[in-house]
């Protein structure tokens, strides 16, 4: 069960700071989610109205339960896992928030949320009523639900920080850090993350760079940019981060994984595995009961 709205492109700001929301979406989890991370100023809120799970995020594990909001911001390594007898459901909201934000003063708002990359709670704000109407409006599209929609945006920002309860001063945590220039539009860094983590069987540099209409040199120049990493780190990246997941099913053998992540034999996956994580896929999966 999925509802999505995509490519919205919607504009609001906040004490002045330009956000866009690029996707908005609901969805009962069928299937774990690799690992994977967001580029410079994407954020990604999300709330869980019920089921449970577990997400991994920075090498370290939470319980997803009823009522469960967590923010995973730029280049926040997170995976999430459904429990299978009662999967987790969420409401998620991708946005885009610009960069200049972050060398200057805004409002206590801005400067608290951006200077949380991730943060992990219950919600003591009642979201799960504001993300039902924010659905309501995307689905009726009533005249002026637009507008409507980027104000219920906006009232969603401040539940979200209101639920950090920040420190005085914490907003300022990370005021005098300045990243690099983001050369990506919105669009760009969302069909690179979403190629990765969807078709990591079947990565190609030259498909990749048709979806963006750039060269495959570009391309590179862009992930490296970007993510700090090649076509190739991320290429692998991706593998081995859907690895530890399908290797926790142990009904699955060896060479079925392999061939469901584009290997051509299991003795090059077992190879890749190694290189990459310093065990075998065999002795890897013996930490699952």
């Amino acid at each position: 069960m999925k509802t999505a709205y995509t490519n919205l492109n919607l504009h609001f700001t906040i004490g002045d700071v330009p956000i866009r929301a690029l996707n908005i979406i609901f969805e009962r989890f069928t299937r774990p989610i690799p690992s994977h991370s967001h580029g410079n100023g994407c954020y990604e809120i999300h709330f869980i109205p019920d089921g449970y799970g577990t997400l991994q995020a920075d090498n370290r594990y939470y319980d997803i339960v009823p009522g469960t909001l967590f923010v995973t911001g730029p280049h926040v390594e997170h995976a999430q896992t459904p429990l299978l007898h009662n999967p987790m459901q969420e409401y998620c909201v991708y946005l885009k928030i610009s960069d200049s934000a972050r060398t200057k003063k805004t409002s206590p708002v801005m400067d608290a949320f951006i200077a949380t990359p991730f943060w992990f709670g219950s919600d003591t704000q009642n979201i799960r009523a504001l993300m039902e109407k924010l659905f309501f409006e995307l689905e009726k599209r009533d005249l002026g639900y637009q507008e409507l929609v980027c104000l219920l945006l906006s009232q969603l920002l401040i539940d979200v920080v209101r639920n950090f309860k920040p420190c005085p001063g914490s907003a300022d945590h990370d005021a005098n850090e300045a990243l690099k220039q983001d050369n990506l539009a919105v669009s760009t860094s969302v069909i690179i993350e979403e190629y990765f983590l969807y078709e990591y069987s079947s990565l190609s540099l030259k498909e990749l760079s048709g979806r963006l209409k750039l060269s495959p040199r570009q391309t590179q120049r862009l992930l490296q940019e970007y993510y700090g990493k090649s076509f190739q780190q991320k290429k692998t990246e991706a593998r081995m981060s859907a690895a530890t997941i399908l290797l926790a099913d142990k009904a699955r053998t060896i060479f079925s994984i392999a061939e469901d992540l584009g290997y051509c034999s299991s003795e090059h996956f077992s190879s890749s595995f190694r290189s990459y994580y310093k065990t075998s896929p065999t002795e890897y999966r013996k930490r699952f009961p």
